[in-house]
């Protein structure tokens, strides 16, 4: 059977079951954060714990109700390591973090595999960071699932639109799309910056560019497919490295959101 390693334990999260079990408890808000919605989409930052990981855990601590519906995770984000023209899929059957193993469903990723835009490339998920790092997060929410890894590159709003209504499901799937927001601007600027996309992305914008969320592909993406028109989208959080771990000087923005 061919896994996928886990590539930045002990960089962006803790490589010690124990002390990432521990981390991700410290993450989590009070029970007070827990809203009545029950999500479809969850839109979350992909940084390292430190600086992003309370923020993703406003989104998946809505999942406490849902732990045993949830079987299929389909997971979506943008690609950092390699040139990407359209989205690549993996060819192993699964993926592991310190937690465990978690097994690729390997009907769907067949089922998108002919679809426009979609190739297979092992060399893209190897390094990436922006799926890995929601894993763990997900395999403590989450009873147990199968995902459908998809990582972006310079792809249309239309063809990543028609494979998450490929994949879209009933209640037993969640989609995850994993972005930051603004990049490397002073705090004050990135504040503005980020506000208006978080604007943006509550009026399901199809337009986001890579300045306003490196994930702007994946986002437009969710926003332009059929199933999304009737959703709505709430905002839980927001921050930037310069609230969390960083200086003020150059900092990347967070938010979260969730679909229903």
């Amino acid at each position: 059977m061919n896994t996928r390693q886990a590539a930045v334990a002990g960089r962006f999260y803790q490589e010690n079951p124990v002390l990432l079990e521990a981390q991700i408890a410290g993450l989590m808000p009070q029970p007070s954060a827990l809203t009545s919605a029950r999500p479809k989409v969850l839109i979350v930052p992909h940084a390292g714990y430190i600086y992003s990981g309370a923020i993703a855990a406003q989104a998946y601590c809505q999942l406490a109700t849902m732990r045993d519906q949830i079987q299929r995770i389909v997971l979506i984000g943008p690609a950092h390591r390699v040139y990407l023209t359209g989205m690549a899929l993996p060819s192993v059957d699964t993926f592991t973090t310190p937690l465990g193993e978690i097994p690729l469903d390997r009907q769907s990723i067949e089922t998108i595999s002919g679809m426009s835009g979609v190739c297979v490339s092992d060399e893209a998920h190897r390094e990436e960071h922006c799926l890995e790092v929601q894993l763990p997060l997900l395999q403590t929410m989450l009873t147990q699932f199968s995902l459908v890894p998809v990582v972006v590159g310079n792809c249309a709003a239309d063809m990543v639109a028609a494979v998450i209504d490929k994949l879209w499901g009933g209640a037993e799937t969640l989609v995850v799309i994993s972005t930051d927001l603004s990049h490397f601007h002073a705090y004050e600027e990135a504040q503005e910056i980020d506000l208006s996309t978080c604007e943006r992305i509550l009026e399901k914008a199809v337009d986001l560019s890579g300045e306003q969320a490196c994930g702007a592909s994946a986002v437009n993406g969710l926003m332009a497919s059929e199933h999304c028109r009737t959703l709505q989208v709430e905002m839980l959080a927001a921050c930037n490295s310069g609230d969390s771990a960083g200086g003020k000087d150059r900092v990347v923005g967070y938010g979260a959101f969730q679909l229903h």
